[in-house]
C-alpha cells in the first residue's frame, strides 16, 4: 500500500468507528461507545502521524505518544483528555476492568465524554487539512 492509501484506511476507518460509537450512545452501550471513541482518536492521529512522517504508523494506542510522534502539539486540557480517553481502551478490553467500567459509564458520563472525543476529533481533523 502506499503511504496515501495508509492515510485514507485510518481516515476511513475512523469515520466508521466514530458513525459506530454514536449508534452505541444511542442504544445505550455506553461503555463500547466510549472504546469505540478511543479508536476514533487513535485512529486519526496515525493518520496525522503518517501524513506527517510518510511512514506507517506506530504499533501503540496510547494517545499521547501518538500525537506527540505525530508532531501534534496538544494544549494542557487535550492532554489530559488524552488520558483519560486512554482508559477506555483498557478498562474496555479486559474483563477485571469490565464491571467497574460500565458501572462508571452512565449516560451522562457517556456523553460529556463523547462529546469532549466529537471537539477533539474536529480538532484534529482541522489540523490535517492544514498539513501539506
Amino acid at each position: 500500500m502506499t503511504q496515501k492509501e495508509i492515510f485514507k484506511y485510518w481516515m476511513e476507518s475512523s469515520d466508521d468507528d466514530f458513525r459506530t460509537m454514536e449508534h452505541l450512545l444511542e442504544s445505550g452501550d455506553y461503555s463500547w461507545a466510549l472504546f469505540l471513541g478511543h479508536l476514533v482518536i487513535e485512529k486519526l492521529l496515525k493518520a496525522c502521524f503518517v501524513k506527517t512522517a510518510g511512514a506507517d504508523a506506530p504499533l501503540s494506542h496510547n494517545l499521547n505518544l501518538l500525537a506527540q510522534k505525530a508532531g501534534l502539539a496538544l494544549s494542557e486540557e487535550q492532554t489530559d483528555l488524552c488520558a483519560d480517553i486512554n482508559t477506555f481502551n483498557i478498562n474496555a478490553r479486559y474483563e477485571d476492568y469490565k464491571r467497574e467500567f460500565k458501572a462508571k459509564c452512565t449516560r451522562e458520563y457517556a456523553l460529556l465524554y463523547a462529546g469532549r472525543i466529537k471537539e477533539l476529533r474536529t480538532w484534529i481533523k482541522r489540523k490535517l487539512e492544514e498539513q501539506p
